[in-house]
This record gives C-alpha cells, sequence and structure tokens, in this order.
C-alpha cells in the first residue's frame, strides 16, 4: 500500500484531520448519511457558512471550517446520482474526487479523508466508486506533494473489503 494511503473502517465525523470530504448535495445544505452527520456533528455554524457558498454543481468541490468537529476543514464534495453509467456518473465521481484533492492541495492541507462518495442514497455501486476514488487519488499524489497522507474511511466490513483489494 502507498504510505500517503490509509485505509481505516470508522466514523469520518471523529477523525483528527486538516480535512474531511463531505459527501454532499449541490445545495450543501445538509442531507442524510454521511451529509447528515457532518452537518450534525459540525454544529449550526456550518450551515450558516454553507448557504453563503450559493450551492455546488455536482463533479466539484467547496471548503468550509470544520467548527465543531476535530477536523480543521470540510470538504464538500457533490458525487452523481447513479443512473446505470449512462449519464457520465464515473467521470463526474472521478472530477469530485480530484476537485477535493485540487482544494487540499491549494490550501496545504496534509491529512485528508474521504468517505465514499455517492455510494449511499446516490446507489453508485460501491467497487466501481472505490476503484476510480482509489485511482484519481494514487493519480493525485504522484504530482502534488499536499495533501501528505490521503485516509480512506470505510463504514461498514463490506465498503472496507473492497478497499483493501484496490489498495493491496
Amino acid at each position: 500500500m502507498d504510505k500517503r494511503i490509509e485505509l481505516i473502517k470508522g466514523d469520518i465525523t471523529t477523525l483528527a484531520v486538516d480535512a474531511i470530504v463531505n459527501a454532499a448535495n449541490t445545495r450543501l445544505l445538509g442531507g442524510g448519511g454521511v451529509d447528515g452527520a457532518i452537518h450534525a456533528a459540525a454544529g449550526p455554524d456550518l450551515l450558516q457558512e454553507c448557504r453563503n457558498l450559493n450551492g455546488c454543481e455536482t463533479g466539484k468541490a467547496k471548503i468550509t471550517r470544520g467548527y465543531q468537529l476535530k477536523a480543521k476543514h470540510i470538504i464538500h464534495a457533490v458525487g452523481p446520482i447513479w443512473y446505470g453509467g449512462h449519464r457520465d456518473e464515473t467521470e463526474m465521481l472521478a472530477s469530485c474526487y480530484k476537485s477535493s484533492l485540487e482544494i487540499a492541495r491549494d490550501n496545504k492541507i496534509k491529512t485528508l479523508a474521504f468517505p465514499g462518495i455517492s455510494t449511499g442514497v446516490y446507489g453508485f455501486p460501491k467497487d466501481l466508486a472505490a476503484f476510480i476514488a482509489v485511482n484519481e487519488t494514487k493519480r493525485f499524489l504522484q504530482k502534488n506533494k499536499y495533501p501528505e497522507k490521503v485516509t480512506f474511511v470505510a463504514f461498514s466490513d463490506e465498503h472496507f473489503e473492497t478497499y483493501s483489494k484496490l489498495l493491496d
């Protein structure tokens, strides 16, 4: 496994890293799954800052402060809804990871943690999403100093196994 990439099973909202990535929706105003958990853990000031960002398009990302989280920042990445793979979903998910990594680089974020973007209610196939996440991250880290370390955070045993196979 690449020394700059790590995999853990757990709750992304509890990590003490420079930034966590939120699997956000285009409005950036909270939602279900990891998005709802991050908004709940960060507190009401996050929603206020997000209101001022005027949303975010699919495949892109925006950064906010971390508020009550241990993470200093939150990078809100908007992944695609899965429609069967015929609407550029794979390209949009790749763009989502690349955009998040570029924001981390530009803000000199040393430690970054990703959830499985689009794999919850958005229905993106978990193995394909993990493959895209790992490939985009490896490609980016080869050419960039920041982030120094990327952690993939699996919420379930199944998700953990999927990432483990890709990272070995």
